[in-house]
């Protein structure tokens, strides 16, 4: 199971560009192994051959996508890296799956508080 999502703040704890903190840009799932592509994380240049009148050749920045297991949640008010959790919630009829920060128990998930105005 996924517990990260696209937006969320991570911290990159290995590798290359470890200790950068960034949101997740995207999130590539190909056979069992998840990756996912971070903003500013992994850069790489590639070089484009030039297509007369479809595209510009040259040389591009393009970011790679990195193994799930190199990034962590972080938490912008405790400025560390987290696990999250998972709970299920009952609000009267509805039960309702959010993540939470599981050392301090808050929701982290936005969704959550859009139900939480409508009861």
């Amino acid at each position: 199971m996924i517990k990260l999502k696209k937006g969320d703040p991570v911290i990159v704890i290995a590798g290359k560009d470890k200790g950068k903190i960034s949101k997740i840009k995207q999130i590539v799932k190909k056979d069992e192994k998840v990756k996912v592509v971070v903003e500013g994380v992994n850069v790489v240049k590639k070089h484009v051959k030039a297509i007369q009148g479809v595209r510009e050749g040259g040389i591009f920045e393009i970011e790679k996508p990195i193994d799930i297991s190199n990034v962590a949640y972080y938490d912008e008010t405790l400025k560390k890296p987290i696990k999250i959790g998972v709970k299920i919630i009952d609000e009267g009829n509805k039960k309702v799956k959010v993540r939470i920060n599981k050392k301090t128990g808050q929701v982290i998930d936005k969704v959550w508080e859009k139900i939480k105005k409508e009861v």
